[in-house]
């Protein structure tokens, strides 16, 4: 019997392009049946090599298994000779960093507030044994230009099912990427909550806690895991968002914050000022122009001297 599932273009109509990376393109879509809009992610097939075929396996077993609020959905996949499509969420809020130059207004309470629901869904996909591997600000988007628009984490292309096995692939953002990747002896989840403490110490500051345009310096630095809070950048900051850093970037992942220490901390949950961030706008503008962590998503081949000797698969 012929397959009689309709193509694509029988359901939607493509519109305007959202994106553009090495796999093919982000296009709008609408519905045909509804007039609902969509994401609709184009990969072309003659860009794929195997070890990229397993990769969109993963990625959409993966995301086929998460329903969660926080996190952008995948509704339906198509394929032709040319193309892999996943129809996702549509995100028209811009990514979390965008939003913040944008706001008059940016305080820690709503950085609390930001950071809460990202830790929520990654201890919601980590109980799933997924982990997401390349957390950072452009993976985290709004759904709408709404003030209070839900921020949802995407970009599952790195992430994967873990189990109880620890992780050896390098892998990541080199500005958010854990000590425990770096060294290649084994990973687990807890890699996602180090991101997030780089996320948040950007935040709050406008500026990373690790820092250096040679990539092998940047993971000896991230490695030592020392970090500073400068003044003055740092110095109307509470003592408990720096609290909150320290047990995110903690080297040892056994001693890292996990999900039950994160979200009983009182940083979280109220004790956080409203008192708005001087300058932050501005700050986070110019970390954002920045060369180093420009929107480009890096698969760690190996790249560090510190693991030169342990082998990456």
């Amino acid at each position: 019997m012929e397959d009689e599932s309709p193509a694509i273009e029988d359901v939607y109509t493509f519109d305007k392009v959202l994106g553009e990376g090495s796999f093919g393109i982000v296009k709008r879509a609408i519905k045909k049946d509804t007039g609902e809009a969509f994401a609709v992610k184009m990969i072309k097939k003659e860009n794929l090599e195997s070890d990229d075929m397993n990769a969109l396996q993963q990625e959409v077993e993966i995301l086929t298994e998460i329903d969660h609020p926080n996190v952008v959905k995948l509704y339906e996949i198509y394929e032709d000779d040319a193309y892999f499509y996943m129809v996702l969420e549509l995100m028209t809020g811009g990514e979390l960093f965008q939003r913040i130059v944008e706001a008059d207004h940016f305080s820690e309470r709503q950085a609390a507030e930001t950071i809460k629901p990202v830790v929520d869904a990654l201890h919601y996909c980590h109980a799933l044994n997924i982990a997401h591997r390349d957390l950072k600000p452009e993976n985290l988007l709004y759904a709408t230009k709404e003030p209070g628009a839900v921020i949802k984490i995407s970009d599952f292309g790195l992430a994967r099912f873990v189990g109880e096995n620890t992780m050896t692939t390098m892998c990541g953002t080199p500005g958010y990427v854990a000590p425990d990747i770096i060294l290649g002896q084994g990973y687990d989840k807890t890699i996602d909550y180090w991101s997030v403490g780089v996320i948040l110490y950007i935040m709050l500051c406008g500026f990373p806690p690790f820092y250096s345009e040679n990539n092998d310096e940047l993971f000896e630095l991230i490695v030592k895991g020392k970090f500073e809070f400068p003044s003055p950048a740092w110095d109307s900051i509470s003592n408990e968002a720096k609290d909150l850093i320290k047990g995110l970037l903690t080297v040892d992942p056994k001693k890292r914050f996990n999900y039950e220490k994160i979200s009983a901390h009182p940083w979280l949950n109220g004790k956080s000022s409203d008192t708005s961030i001087p300058d932050i706008q501005k700050k986070i503008k110019n970390f954002s122009a920045s060369k180093q962590f420009k929107k480009i998503k890096i698969v760690l081949q190996a790249v560090s001297k510190l693991n030169k000797n342990q082998k990456s698969h």
